[in-house]
């Protein structure tokens, strides 16, 4: 008897939490789409990528400035002492790591930047379908980014209405 009873209370359980399930509204956007669309988003990238440029411009410039050097050392490298050459040698040495060093340094600066500049964005699109959902009264609303975890998506796209939230 007491066997009867749990199961019944365990069955009806489960029907509660699938009928509320069956209730709850669904929809979905593709955050990153909404996000590469954002004004916001495409003044940062304008911006990282012209820091970039600078960047680049910097380091050719380094370079050129090293290879001027390397060829001048070593056409003059039979007029000069072996001290001389070994001298220029460490310079040059210097000179690369250096410029080795600040390659790498220029990427972590970029990449900090990058998330800098992005984590305020994301934040904001996340509070715009947050708003939307819960104006709407969503339940759950689906990442449908590629390779998200939504595999169909018929149900109500939020895009345009999450758009119209952020103001663009």
């Amino acid at each position: 008897m007491k066997k009867t009873k749990y199961l019944i209370t365990i069955i009806l359980f489960l029907i509660t939490q699938i009928s509320t399930f069956a209730q709850s509204k669904v929809a979905h956007i593709d955050t990153q789409k909404l996000i590469s669309e954002m004004p916001e988003v495409i003044a940062a990238q304008k911006q990282l990528e012209q820091l970039e440029k600078t960047y680049s411009t910097e380091i050719e410039n380094t370079y050129k400035e090293f290879q001027t050097k390397a060829q001048t050392y070593s056409a003059d490298a039979a007029n000069q002492t072996e001290i001389t050459n070994q001298a220029r040698q460490k310079e040059l040495e210097g000179m690369q790591k250096n410029i080795q060093e600040f390659q790498q340094t220029v990427s972590q600066e970029l990449q900090k930047k990058s998330v800098d500049m992005m984590k305020p964005l994301v934040d904001k699109a996340r509070a715009a379908i947050d708003k939307v959902a819960t104006a709407m009264g969503y339940d759950y609303i689906l990442d449908s980014s590629a390779g998200g975890s939504v595999i169909i998506a018929k149900g109500k796209d939020v895009m345009a209405d999450v758009k119209k939230e952020l103001g663009f």
